[in-house]
C-alpha cells in the first residue's frame, strides 16, 4: 500500500471516531453545549483539558522552535507548564465555584457591569481569534503534506471538520471528542520519538536519550549537535539568548495561560469545586507525557537534518540535489520546504549566511548563500521520513498533528461562541431568546469565528506556536489580571477594572500590530520586525507582561480615586475565596 492511501486510511479513520462521538454526544440544552452539563470525571476532564491545551503549537510547532533555535526555546515549555501551575492554584477552583458558564460573565458579575463584561467579551474574542490561527496553520500544514495539497487548501479542509464536530457538539461532544484525540496524538507524538531516540542512542526514552550518548559519534547528543551546528555557522545549541527577553517571554506565557478563556472554561464542567483543582492535576500529568519529549524531539529532528545534508559530516561535500531524500521531494510540493541553488554547484548548501565570523569559511567552500528554507513547522511532521520509520508511523503522526491542532480549535471556537451567544445576545441585546434560539445563535457565532480564522489562517503573523504566543500575550495583558483582582482584592471596582482591561489590551495590541501588520495583515506593519526596533528590545512575543504591569497598575490608581464595590460584591469575593463550611477563626 502506497503512503498517500496509508495516510488517507489512518487520517480517515480518526475523524471518523472524532465526527462519531460528536453525533453520540450532541448538545440538545445550552447547559450541555456550554459546559457539558457539569457532569464530566476529572480525569476525563484532565485529559480533555491537556487535548485542547497541547494545540499545533505544542505538537507541530515547538519541537520545530526549539530544534531551529535550541535552548533558548525552553522558554516555550517553561511558560506553558508554569502557568498550568497558576491556573490550578489561584484561579479554577475559585472560578468553578463562582458556578457560571463563561469567564465574561464572571467579570460582569463580580465588577456589577455590563461594561466590564462587553471589554471582557471583546478581549477574549481577540485572544480567541489570535489562537485559532496559529491551530489552522498547524492544521493547513499537516493536510498540506500527507493529503497533497497546497497549504490554502488543507487549511480549508480543517476548517469544514472543526465545522462538523464543533457547531453539532458543543461542550459535551467537544469534551469527549478531545478524550480521544489526547489518546490518538500522545501515541503519534511518542511512537516516532521513541523509534528515533533507539536509532540515535539506543534509548527508548526519548527525555533520557536527549542526555545520552551519540551511537555514532561516542560523544553526548547535546555536545554533538553543539559541534555540527556550530561548524555551520550557527549558535551552540544549548547556548543561552537574553536572560531579561527569556524571563519576560516566560512570564507571557505562565499568565498568559492562567488567562487563556478555552482553558478555564474547562473547569467549569466538572461537578463540584475539588473536581477541578484534580483536573488542573490531572492535565499537568498528561501534559508532562509529551513536554517531557519535545526537547528530545527538537534536538535529534537537527541532528537528522544536518545529517541528511552533510552525510559524511559538515566538513565535508553536501548532498547532491538530485540526489535529496524522498522526505525533501515530498515536503518541497507543499512550499514549506525550498531550494535555490545559489552557487550552481548543484549541492544543498545549508549554514548560517548572516553570521560574519562565518562568511570567510563560506566563501572558501565556495558558498555564495543558504541555499535550504525550511518552515520550522515541518520538523515533528517530517521527522519519521527523516528516520526513514515504517509508513504507517509517518500517518500516525499525520493523525496525531491534526488531532492537536483540530481539538485546541474546538475549544477557542466553543469559547467565542458562548461569548457571543451567552453575554451578548441572552444577557444583553435579547434577555427573553429561547434556548433553541441561543443554541442557534452559539453555533451561527462558531461558524463566522471558523471563516474569520481561516481567511487570517491563510497568511498567520508566524510560524504556528509564535501566532499562539502572540495570544498569551494578549491574554496576559488582558484576561489574567483583571481575574486576579476579582478573585483575591474586593477594593478593585468596575471603573477600574474596565479601564485597567482596556488599557492592557490597546496597548498590547498597538505594540503587536506596530511590528506584524494591523490585524496581522501582511505589509500594514508600522515598524520592521527587527531587534533594532523594540521598545528596550521586548520583542513583540514577549510584551504581555508590560500589558498586564499597566492594566494592574491602572486598575489599582483608578479604584483608589473612586468609590468601593457595594458590600454585596465585597461579600461574593470573601465567599468565592472561603470553603463552604468554615467557620470563624477560634482562640487557643
Amino acid at each position: 500500500m502506497d503512503q498517500y492511501t496509508l495516510n488517507l486510511l489512518i487520517v480517515g479513520a480518526s475523524f471518523a471516531l472524532y465526527i462519531g462521538i460528536a453525533i453520540w454526544a450532541r448538545a440538545g440544552s445550552t447547559a450541555e453545549f456550554y459546559a457539558a452539563n457539569r457532569g464530566v470525571n476529572p480525569v476525563m476532564n484532565g485529559m480533555a483539558t491537556a487535548a485542547d491545551w497541547m494545540s499545533a503549537a505544542s505538537f507541530i510547532s515547538m519541537a520545530g522552535l526549539i530544534a531551529g533555535v535550541g535552548y533558548a526555546n525552553s522558554t516555550y515549555l517553561m511558560g506553558w507548564t508554569g502557568g498550568y501551575v497558576l491556573l490550578a492554584l489561584l484561579l479554577a477552583p475559585y472560578l468553578r465555584k463562582f458556578g457560571k458558564y463563561t469567564v465574561p460573565q464572571f467579570i460582569g458579575d463580580r465588577f456589577y457591569s455590563q461594561s466590564a463584561r462587553l471589554v471582557a467579551v471583546i478581549c477574549l474574542i481577540i485572544i480567541s481569534v489570535t489562537y485559532v490561527i496559529g491551530q489552522m496553520t498547524g492544521a493547513g500544514v499537516a493536510f498540506s503534506r500527507f493529503l497533497e495539497v497546497n497549504v490554502s487548501t488543507g487549511l480549508w479542509i480543517a476548517s469544514a471538520v472543526v465545522f462538523v464536530y464543533a457547531v453539532l457538539g458543543g461542550m459535551k461532544g467537544i469534551t469527549y471528542t478531545q478524550v480521544a484525540q489526547y489518546i490518538v496524538l500522545i501515541i503519534a507524538y511518542s511512537i516516532p520519538a521513541i523509534f528515533i531516540s533507539l536509532q540515535l542512542t539506543g534509548n527508548p526514552l526519548p527525555w533520557l536519550g536527549l542526555f545520552s550518548t551519540h551511537t555514532e559519534s561516542g560523544l553526548p547528543l547535546l555536545q554533538k549537535l553543539d559541534q555540527v551546528v556550530t561548524d555551520l555557522g550557527f549558535n551552540a545549541y544549548t547556548a543561552q539568548g537574553s536572560m531579561l527577553n527569556m524571563f519576560l517571554f516566560t512570564l507571557s506565557l505562565m499568565i498568559g495561560t492562567a488567562g487563556l478563556p478555552h482553558v478555564i472554561i474547562r473547569f467549569f464542567t466538572v461537578p463540584k469545586v475539588a473536581d477541578a483543582r484534580w483536573s488542573a492535576g490531572w492535565a499537568l500529568v498528561f501534559i508532562a507525557l509529551l513536554y517531557l519529549t519535545a526537547p528530545a524531539v527538537g534536538a535529534m529532528a537537527r541532528l537528522n537534518i544536518i545529517d541528511t545534508i552533510f552525510p559524511n559530516g559538515p566538513q565535508e561535500q553536501a548532498v547532491e540535489y538530485e540526489q535529496r531524500p524522498d522526505w525533501m521531494r515530498n515536503w518541497e510540493t507543499t512550499g514549506l520546504l525550498k531550494f535555490e541553488d545559489k552557487n550552481g554547484d548543484g549541492r544543498i548548501q545549508y549554514y548560517n549566511d548572516a553570521a560574519a565570523g562565518f562568511t570567510e569559511t563560506a566563501t572558501q567552500r565556495g558558498w555564495t548563500g543558504n541555499e535550504l528554507t525550511i518552515n520550522n513547522d515541518i520538523l515533528v511532521l517530517a521527522n519519521p521520513e527523516i528516520a526513514q520509520l515504517p509508513g504507517w508511523v509517518i500517518g500516525l503522526i499525520a493523525a496525531g498533528g491534526l488531532a492537536a491542532a483540530l481539538s485546541t480549535a474546538a475549544g477557542l471556537l466553543l469559547a467565542i461562541s458562548s461569548a457571543v451567544s451567552h453575554d451578548l445576545v441572552k444577557d444583553w441585546l435579547v434577555p427573553n431568546i429561547s434556548e433553541k434560539g441561543e443554541l442557534l445563535v452559539a453555533r451561527i457565532s462558531m461558524a463566522g469565528a471558523i471563516l474569520v480564522a481561516t481567511l487570517l489562517g491563510l497568511n498567520p503573523p508566524g510560524f504556528a506556536a509564535q501566532t499562539v504566543a502572540l495570544a498569551f500575550g494578549l491574554a496576559a495583558a488582558s484576561i489574567f489580571p483583571v481575574l486576579m483582582m476579582g478573585i483575591f482584592s474586593k477594593r478593585i471596582n468596575s471603573i477600574g477594572a474596565t479601564l485597567g482591561m482596556l488599557v492592557g489590551l490597546i496597548v498590547t495590541c498597538l505594540y503587536l500590530f506596530a511590528y506584524l501588520g494591523w490585524f496581522f495583515i501582511p505589509g500594514t506593519n508600522m515598524l520592521e520586525n527587527v531587534p533594532a526596533n523594540y521598545l528596550f528590545g521586548i520583542p513583540p512575543t514577549a510584551f504581555g507582561p508590560i500589558g498586564a504591569l499597566l492594566n494592574f497598575g491602572t486598575a489599582y490608581v483608578v479604584s483608589m480615586m473612586t468609590q468601593a464595590p457595594p458590600q454585596h460584591v465585597q461579600d461574593l469575593v470573601e465567599s468565592i475565596r472561603v470553603p463552604r463550611g468554615a467557620g470563624a477563626a477560634t482562640h487557643h
